[in-house]
């Protein structure tokens, strides 16, 4: 078995940062698999293709050109690192993920990430349907409330306008979403670590995963 950390969790919980800082301090790969979706849901904006179109969802999944550039992605050459993080993006992410087709078209794209020396993967079923068998599984959430004031923090810093009560609104639809679509719904994984970010700051968060660590994987130095 490869080393594998996944962490699941909704949006805002704080499991990107977490998971780059970890892939970071252990010097293992990292997935965002949240950004596959945000690209598949931007590419499908651009071509018109509705959340109802499975077979044509699917297919253009299939055919993704995606390159990784460090914290720069591209989509068929072009850099569209900010596109992909904004709410709109998140909420087109949210539509296709909920697709049965789509999520199988990525499936085993997400899966050859895992490679050694190990990996960390984010996401909402990383540990529950890409890895359920990694030695270590968290699943990171937060209160809405909470999620939002992160998220409005964020756009505000990047000179984005937007309202507080909104974010809050967005949130609670996407959870809602997120946690009763048919296939791969956001839940807990099996054994996995539980952690209410609300009220921790990040180098809280981190020490208590990295201490996850330790224990899943004895022989690491970390």
């Amino acid at each position: 078995m490869k080393q594998i950390v996944t962490i699941d969790g909704p949006s805002g919980s704080g499991k990107g940062t977490i998971a780059q800082l970890l892939a970071r301090n252990l010097g293992w790969h990292f997935l965002d698999s949240g950004a596959l979706y945000r690209l598949l849901g931007l590419a499908a904006e651009r071509r018109g293709l509705a959340s109802t179109q499975t077979a044509p969802l699917a297919a253009l999944a299939r055919s993704l050109r995606v390159e990784f550039v460090g914290e720069r992605v591209f989509l068929d050459g072009e850099d569209v690192s900010g596109a992909i993080r904004t709410e709109q993006a998140g909420n087109a992410a949210s539509k296709v993920a909920a697709v049965a087709e789509v999520r199988a078209a990525l499936l085993e794209w997400q899966r050859a990430c895992a490679r050694d020396p190990g990996l960390v993967a984010d996401g909402r079923d990383m540990g529950s349907v890409v890895f359920p068998d990694a030695p270590l599984k968290v699943f990171l959430t937060a209160e809405p409330e909470e999620r939002a004031r992160r998220r409005y923090k964020q756009l505000k810093e990047k000179g984005i306008d937007v309202n507080l009560a909104d974010l809050v609104e967005e949130i609670r639809e996407r959870d809602e979403r997120d946690r009763n679509r048919p296939v791969a719904p956001l839940k807990p994984p099996d054994g996995a670590l539980e952690l209410d970010s609300t009220g921790l700051s990040v180098d809280e968060v981190f020490d208590r995963v990295l201490k996850a660590v330790r224990q899943a994987f004895p022989g690491l130095v970390v």
